[in-house]
């Protein structure tokens, strides 16, 4: 799942190699915080946080077979 949340941020940004994920284990769920280049925090949050919604839909979504909770913190 890991890389696959990497995967999708990569190629939301324009400095991809600014681009780390860091998996944390909390109660029930797993939350992936992404960190980004300070640039491109708005081309992952999008406008109204439509991306960000859709990124962390995505997510759940792959996650749902494994009967996961995961959501996804951007730094």
């Amino acid at each position: 799942m890991k890389e696959l949340v990497e995967l999708i941020a990569k190629g939301l940004v324009e400095q991809p190699e600014a681009v780390s994920v860091r998996e944390v284990q909390r109660e029930q769920q797993t939350i992936y915080e992404v960190s980004v280049a300070p640039s491109d925090i708005g081309k992952v949050v999008g406008k109204g946080g439509r991306l960000v919604k859709a990124f962390r839909t995505v997510v759940s979504a792959a996650s749902f077979a494994d009967g996961k909770r995961v959501n996804i913190e951007i730094k």
